[in-house]
Parts: structure tokens; C-alpha cells; sequence
């Protein structure tokens, strides 16, 4: 495998424990930190100032961290670092669950090479297959994609990974939920052994510790914080209701007093989804729907109009649960509790991230509380139940 062009001696290894650490002491190529200049940061988040030196000197490494803490530009980063002056070879191969959080690390990738000519292209189903597979025939550095669409590539011959240097599993404990294991094994053996490889999650159980043992050789490991803890920065509660009363509860909730900025609610199904939708346009709030009903167009433009403030609640199956970098949403609402408790903690991670304070509503039906439990033994603290009169099927207290 050819070489990669590296620079003439890596930079010193910041102190991971000296949060002052600029990300000038990563040794990150100056046009790199150009494009980090012009994206309005300055000091790395604790899993990029602990993963990116590691990252530079080739380590495989696992990266830990809860959700919305900096994961994607902690690989995206080193890898641009890597690839700058290189050939034009498909060289870095990232592998992710969903559609959304493939196109969420093309974006990482495009935000943090704009002054570097590295081409990437992101590759996931629900569009057509032909322009993906003539970017991958013109060339690429990068390739980011969904196990499943790169199998069809694989099968088409459109892309090879001879000169691949670098893999990165992200999310992939999801990978794994989703049923991915035998596509990543089958994409995994067209790969050269002698690779880098990182592996990145919120969450570490022991199907992804298997995962890792298999493809990683010695990793580091790079844990922020607890494993499964939700971010410190999301204020958590819980209302107590009857199922059928949800959908008047959540009308009550956004268009009361309390001001209600950019709200993501996740549903258990597609059709919960479209009804909710339709209860709060009635109610005038602006909503819309996203799930794996809708095209990739449809659920695309939906994300867009969120992002820009056209809609002000969004409503979305697990789909949304990973791979949504949003800034400013101000609200998460579970209008079912999720089934895996390892799934509250990825949902509520798209708010108060980056630090931002934000809030977490969970509904719970009468048959949902031992699961809320479960919830609050996970992360490891209780969550305080509000009662709304008219509502309130009678407060249960938390363990």
C-alpha cells in the first residue's frame, strides 16, 4: 500500500488534561485550523483534545463520549490532517448507520477541508445510484457511507479500497442494533489488513467491545465522562399520562406561556408520527414529519426547513435519534418512551449540546414506568415527575 505524504515530525501530544489547550497544540495543518478559525472555534472539546493526537501518531483508538461532545470533527480532523498533499486515492472509508449522519460527517468533512483539495462523497440508499457511482469512478479521498449501499458499489465495482489507510466506525453500537454486522464483516474483508482504524459511540456494549477486538489492533481507549451518563447540561422530566390524553398534552405544553423554539419529539411509530403532526397544525404550531416512510428527499427538506427555522417542531421515529448536529434545539420530548434505555440517552443528546442548556420531556403512560426506571438506573439519577392537572393518571415517585 503506497505510502501517505506525512509531515517532516508530528507536533509534541497536548496535555488531554489541560482544558486551556488551543487547537493550535494539536499540530493540526495550519489550513486546517484556518477552516476551524472560520467555523468560530478555539479550544478542542475534552474527546477531540484527548482523540486527535492519538489519532495523528496512527493509533487505533476507541473514542467514548455522550452525545453532542465533538465525536465527528474528533476523526474528521486527524483524517484531513492525514490525506493534505496526499494522492488521489480513496484513502479514508467512514462507515454510519443512517443517511442523516452520513450526509452530518460529509458536511464535518466539506467545513473542515474547504482550504484543502480533498474530494469526499457520501454514499447511502433512498437516491439514485448513478451520480454516486460517477463520483467514486472520478476519484476520491473520502467516502462516507451506510453499510448497506456500499455493498451495492462494492458488488458494481465501483469502488476499490487498495490504498484505504484509514476506517472509522461511527456510531457503532447503532451499527450493531441496526443489524449491520454482517455488511460491515463483508465490507471489512475487502479492506487491506494493515489499516488504521477508530471506533467511535456514546455508548460501549459489549457486542461493540466484541466488534472491537476483532478489528482494532491494541486501541486506545478515549472516554469522556460515563459511559451511557446524558449530557450534564439537559434538564430531564417526566409527565406522568394516560396514553390517550398525550396528544393534548403535548398541544398544551407548545402553545403555552413557556416559550418553545426548536422541538424535537420522537415517536415510537411512523403513523404516531404523522398524527402528532397533524394534531399540532391544527393547534397552529408549524410541524412536520420524518421517518423512513418518506423519501430521501422529503426527510431531507424537513431536517433543512428545521435547521432554518421554517418549522419549529419536528417529529421523527428513532431515525433522528443519532446524526442529528443541530444547534439551538431547545427541547426534546418523548412522546413514547423509548424501548432501550440506551436510546433516551442518544435522544436527548440532540439537545444542550456543545455545552447549550436545553430540556428533555418524557410522556409516560401508566405501562411505560418500569421502563423510565430502568432509564434513571442507567444514567444514574432520578427524574422528577411534573404533574399538569386534567392530565396526570397520579404522580408516581422516582427510585
Amino acid at each position: 500500500m503506497p505510502k501517505s505524504k506525512q509531515h517532516d515530525a508530528p507536533a509534541p501530544i497536548a496535555d488531554a488534561t489541560d482544558e486551556t489547550v488551543g487547537f493550535e497544540a494539536l499540530g493540526l495543518h495550519e489550513t486546517i485550523l484556518a477552516a476551524i478559525r472560520d467555523a468560530g472555534y478555539t479550544t478542542p472539546t475534552p474527546i477531540q483534545r484527548d482523540a486527535i493526537p492519538l489519532a495523528r501518531r496512527g493509533r487505533d483508538l476507541i473514542g467514548l463520549a455522550q452525545t453532542g461532545t465533538g465525536k465527528t470533527a474528533a476523526f474528521t480532523l486527524p483524517i484531513i490532517d492525514r490525506l493534505i498533499d496526499g494522492p488521489r486515492r480513496t484513502r479514508a472509508l467512514i462507515l454510519t448507520p443512517t443517511r442523516e449522519l452520513c450526509v452530518q460527517v460529509e458536511e464535518s468533512f466539506r467545513k473542515y477541508a474547504k482550504h484543502a483539495p480533498i474530494a469526499v462523497v457520501p454514499v447511502f440508499g433512498g437516491v439514485p445510484l448513478d451520480p454516486q457511482e460517477k463520483k467514486l469512478r472520478d476519484g476520491v479521498d473520502v467516502v462516507v457511507a451506510t453499510p448497506g449501499r456500499l455493498i451495492d458499489h462494492l458488488e458494481r465495482q465501483n469502488v476499490v479500497f487498495d490504498d484505504l489507510e484509514v476506517l472509522v466506525l461511527d456510531e457503532a453500537d447503532r451499527m450493531l442494533d441496526m443489524g449491520f454486522a454482517p455488511q460491515i464483516n463483508r465490507i471489512v474483508s475487502e479492506l487491506p489488513p494493515y489499516r488504521q482504524t477508530l471506533l467511535f459511540s456514546a455508548t460501549m456494549p459489549p457486542e461493540v467491545e466484541a466488534l472491537a477486538r476483532k478489528y482494532l489492533r491494541k486501541p486506545v481507549v478515549v472516554q469522556v465522562g460515563v459511559r451511557s451518563a446524558a449530557a450534564s447540561t439537559v434538564t430531564h422530566a417526566v409527565y406522568p399520562v394516560p396514553r390517550e390524553k398525550k396528544n393534548a398534552l403535548l398541544v398544551e405544553l407548545l402553545t403555552g406561556d413557556k416559550e418553545h423554539e426548536s422541538v424535537l419529539i420522537f415517536t415510537r411509530t411512523k403513523h404516531g408520527a404523522d398524527r402528532v403532526v397533524r394534531d399540532l397544525e391544527k393547534a397552529g404550531v408549524r410541524a412536520t414529519a420524518m421517518h423512513a416512510d418518506k423519501t430521501q428527499a422529503q426527510r431531507m427538506r424537513a431536517l433543512q426547513d428545521f435547521k432554518d427555522g421554517k418549522i419549529s417542531v419536528l417529529v421523527a421515529t428513532d431515525i433522528a435519534q443519532r446524526g442529528l448536529d443541530i444547534s439551538g434545539i431547545t427541547h426534546v420530548i418523548n412522546y413514547d418512551v423509548p424501548q432501550q434505555a440506551e436510546d433516551y440517552v442518544h435522544r436527548i443528546g440532540r439537545t444542550g449540546r456543545a455545552a447549550k442548556e436545553g430540556d428533555a420531556y418524557t410522556f409516560m403512560a401508566p405501562d411505560e414506568i418500569a421502563m423510565v426506571r430502568t432509564i434513571e438506573r442507567v444514567i444514574g439519577q432520578p427524574i422528577p415527575r411534573i404533574s399538569v392537572p386534567g392530565y396526570d393518571f397520579g404522580t408516581v415517585a422516582a427510585d
